[in-house]
């Protein structure tokens, strides 16, 4: 659906202005749990939820010039990528991953 071309340069550009997006977006009550409900419970957003999104995205976009592409049309399908990246527990999984394969292989863990 999304190419990795667009997919890789719209993570290099949230990643970016990551830490203020996450300022912000804490500021929005239920922004972040809506945000992450699929990946958390599996299920899609309903279009309630979907309006919801694009409408914080939207406010969002106006103190975070990057997040504009969301709020512009047909921007609500790059919406899992930026669940994606600022998804705070992928970091965690990945260096307890790397971690317990040390341990299989008998390595220190450092």
């Amino acid at each position: 659906m999304i190419t990795r071309t667009i997919k890789r340069r719209l993570s290099r550009m949230i990643a970016t202005n990551k830490t203020m997006i996450l300022n912000e977006a804490q500021q929005i009550t239920g922004f972040m749990h809506l945000l992450m409900k699929p990946r958390n419970t599996g299920q899609a957003w309903t279009s309630e939820e979907r309006r919801l999104l694009r409408m914080h995205l939207k406010h969002l976009s106006c103190y975070v010039p990057a997040m504009a592409i969301f709020a512009m049309p047909f921007g609500s399908l790059l919406i899992p990528v930026l669940a994606e990246v600022l998804d705070r527990r992928a970091n965690r999984r990945t260096a307890r991953a790397k971690e317990l394969d040390a341990i299989d292989r008998g390595q220190a863990v450092v």
